[in-house]
């Protein structure tokens, strides 16, 4: 499991680039103009074998003309209670602030880890102001350039150091599937666990097993075998007038990366909303197993198959392109299709495992791909010769070994990830497509 990092500090001190050089994307929007953040953003990032979550706070402002700076402020104040590990960047040109002093005030009172990061140091002759910054009691400033990348090593180095171990985070039995219910609040989660428990509860067995807030239930019935991840306590007494929304996804990134599989749950009376597309984009960038639950469906009225058909196309478009998931109508209060929902949870934790022949890859697969080859780019032919899965990876994982792999674009892939598809059950695991050169 991986841990989540935070990155706070005052406006335009270079939040979003630092987070952008993270995750090896431009996911997020960059702008001179201070305040450019507002909605959150949420990443994954890997350094040295370790993975980590990134989230991109917006800048900490205080009696200033922005309409957003309230919201904003109690969101950043919510990162910084959920991340393992703080990010604190200042701006190494224009020196110390007033905001710089708030913000490493209200870190001082916490009892995260924070790394004291010195940004904008583009150049060796700036470094040696980041000592102004000692006198913010955080400990030495990394001076870093988010922009060209300079310090970000030796960052990266220090960051993880400040990891859980992973064997202080996890006493379950590894050989057991791990299933998170996730969704947003009042979605039903608490009511769908209890009808999985049901009334037997001497087979189910409560793991203090995790530093995380996220509880392990044994269930064992039925032939079926796995722990279920509650996420049911993410609205906590003490909460409820925090930003629901954040909090959601910043509690379910812990869920999530403690699973193999997910059930993202959705209620029927509101359809898939933006926080419900939140949770699945953590759930995608995890390379989780997912299966969708539609809860409160005796709630519905128009059960016809055309409404059915409806909410479906609905749900699959707002998820596309990964659109191969199984999609289950239930009830939690009424138990409708309950055992539904774990037989197809265990069938994706399987799924994950599948093993394809290689020759049965080469003699499908090389076929269609002779009919539909890659489109041409700057003139160059891209010429696939073979195709085989990679061995011991969490999800199916397959190389293509071509001439000019560098030239094979994203919807390409996606094309022969769909043609994999078709040809073998992979619902609801994520898949890998990698170009090699042969």
């Amino acid at each position: 499991m991986s841990n989540i990092v935070a990155i706070v500090g005052r406006p335009n001190v270079g939040k979003s680039t630092l987070f952008n050089r993270l995750i090896q994307s431009r996911q997020a929007i960059v702008n001179e103009t201070a305040g450019t953040t507002r909605d959150r953003q949420y990443g994954k990032a890997e350094w040295t074998g370790h993975e980590f979550s990134v989230i991109d706070t917006g800048g900490w402002v205080t009696n200033s003309d922005d309409i957003f700076e309230k919201e904003i402020n109690k969101q950043v104040q919510i990162a910084i209670e959920e991340a393992d590990v703080i990010l604190f960047l200042v701006d190494i040109m224009h020196g110390l602030t007033d905001w710089d002093e708030q913000v490493a005030d209200m870190l001082r009172r916490g009892k995260k880890p924070v790394i004291l990061v010195a940004n904008k140091a583009d150049n060796f002759e700036l470094r040696p102001q980041a000592a102004e910054f000692y006198s913010l009691g955080l400990g030495d400033p990394y001076p870093i350039s988010s922009v060209n990348g300079s310090g970000t090593g030796e960052l990266l180095d220090f960051l993880v150091t400040k990891f859980t171990k992973p064997e202080d985070e996890e006493k379950t039995e590894e050989d057991i599937p791990r299933i998170a219910i996730v969704g947003r609040p009042n979605a039903g989660k608490s009511s769908l666990v209890n009808a999985f428990i049901g009334e037997e509860r001497y087979i189910v067995t409560d793991i203090a097993g995790t530093t995380r807030d996220s509880i392990y239930s044994l269930y064992n019935k039925f032939g079926l075998k796995f722990y279920l991840v509650d996420t049911a306590g993410i609205r906590k007494k003490g909460k409820v007038n925090e930003d629901l929304e954040y909090y959601t996804v910043l509690r379910a990134i812990h869920a999530i990366e403690n699973a193999d599989v997910c059930i993202l749950l959705l209620d029927a009376t509101r359809g898939i909303e933006s926080q419900d597309i939140n949770i699945f984009s953590v759930i995608q960038k995890n390379k989780k197993g997912l299966v969708i639950v539609v809860n409160k469906w005796d709630l519905i009225i128009n059960k016809s198959p055309q409404a059915i058909e409806t909410f479906e196309e609905a749900i699959r478009s707002r998820i596309a392109p990964f659109v191969d998931v199984p999609v289950i109508y239930a009830s939690a209060l009424t138990k409708q299709r309950i055992f539904k929902i774990l037989e197809t949870v265990n069938k994706v934790y399987e799924v994950r495992k599948t093993k394809i022949p290689t020759h049965q890859l080469n003699e499908v697969l090389l076929s269609i791909i002779e009919k539909t080859p890659p489109p041409m780019y700057k003139g160059k032919v891209v010429k696939i010769k073979y195709i085989t899965q990679l061995p011991k990876t969490t999800i199916p994982s397959f190389v293509f070994f071509c001439n000019l792999p560098q030239w094979v674009q994203e919807p390409y892939k996606r094309f022969l990830e769909n043609q994999i598809r078709k040809l073998w059950n992979l619902k609801g695991t994520p898949i890998n497509i990698f170009m090699r050169a042969k």
